[in-house]
């Protein structure tokens, strides 16, 4: 039994959101200590065959950890001590937001779940762009840019232009967030026209590496339609997918009921899905994101097209050893199938 396990029926007794922030706390105070530099040794897993190369960047492993986790980029460090080898923080918009109102997180422990309506709560652009760039980062940072909800469709490309160009010093690569299901006015940015001006506004404003983070929601045609837009605006990359707002029949959970959108294990089906079905429409990197809690739910990602995979909801069921655990099992994994590496085992199941 590890130190999590002790934890967790404790930090389960809580509210998401109060032990999200006791955990986050708890991080960011290992900042520069010995204890950071010991969680590292224990945690990372040091293998050349887990590298990748990815939109001009460099990956000591595949597994990193989503938006959402650390909205205001203060612990990249922190989380790359528990072996995860890249961020990426936010989503960030151009000023500070609250969010919605609590409770706004919910879990649905039956289900191995979690649903949020944060509403993109975050410190603003300035701020974490400035935070960005005193930070010394061990792994590539992502920077999740999104619109601001006071801001109508129509001026969305200003606003995220806006929102880069505060954080654009600090960040390694860049993720358009343009399908938040938790804040107001995102379902008019997934349009054809909509998404074409702002990923347009932002490859204007010299953002590169730059990606587009999808949901899950969108049928066929839209996501074709979106990448169709990655491969003329000439973008680095694409993020499938975003939390949902559907629910499965299969939901345990009496939490199944509140609004928001829907991450975790129940979705990983149609993630993993949604990545073959984006690998095999464009020649850019693809990131898995949906229902990674383990080795073989994160191999079946990259098997499926996803060169990169991130987790939020796994870390809040699992704990800090996850990405250690994800690692070891996929260099087994890989070597069970006779891979060299990562690389070689990225779309696998297309071929």
């Amino acid at each position: 039994m590890n130190l999590y396990d002790v934890a967790k029926p404790l930090l389960f007794r809580l509210p998401a959101e109060t032990a999200h922030g006791l955990v986050y706390r708890g991080l960011r105070g290992v900042l520069g200590t010995p204890v950071e530099k010991g969680l590292s040794r224990r945690y990372t897993v040091d293998d050349d065959r887990l590298a990748v190369s990815a939109f001009g960047c460099s990956f000591s492993n595949p597994v990193g950890v989503a938006a959402g986790f650390d909205k205001n980029a203060e612990i990249p460090n922190a989380l790359a001590s528990l072996g995860f080898g890249h961020v990426e923080v936010g989503g960030v918009t151009a000023e500070p937001q609250e969010g919605n109102p609590r409770p706004r997180m919910f879990r649905l422990r039956e289900d191995g779940a979690l649903i949020n309506r944060m509403g993109l709560n975050n410190e603003g652009a300035a701020i974490v762009g400035e935070r960005l760039s005193e930070t010394a980062a061990d792994v590539p940072i992502g920077v999740n840019i999104a619109k601001s909800e006071r801001v109508d469709s129509e001026n969305a490309p200003e606003d995220y232009r806006k929102t880069y160009e505060r954080v654009a010093d600090g960040g390694d690569f860049f993720v358009v967030n343009v399908s938040c299901p938790n804040s107001e006015g995102f379902r008019e940015l997934q349009n054809r026209e909509s998404m074409e001006a702002i990923l347009g506004e932002l490859v204007d404003a010299g953002a590169s590496p730059l990606l587009v983070k999808l949901s899950p929601d969108l049928p066929g045609p839209a996501v074709e339609d979106a990448l169709d837009i990655v491969n003329d605006l000439g973008l680095d990359g694409v993020v499938a997918t975003n939390t949902t707002t559907d629910r499965p029949a299969s939901l345990r959970s009496p939490n199944r009921a509140e609004g928001g959108g829907l991450s975790g294990k129940p979705i990983e089906h149609e993630a993993t899905a949604m990545v073959r079905f984006v690998a095999d429409r464009v020649d850019v990197p693809v990131i898995g994101v949906g229902g990674v809690s383990g080795p073989e739910s994160a191999y079946r990602k990259i098997r499926a097209g996803a060169s990169l995979v991130q987790l939020y909801t796994g870390l809040v069921y699992e704990g800090p050893s996850l990405a250690r655990e994800i690692n070891e099992g996929l260099l087994e994994l890989l070597e069970e199938d006779g891979f060299n590496s990562v690389e070689d085992a990225v779309g696998a199941d297309l071929e």
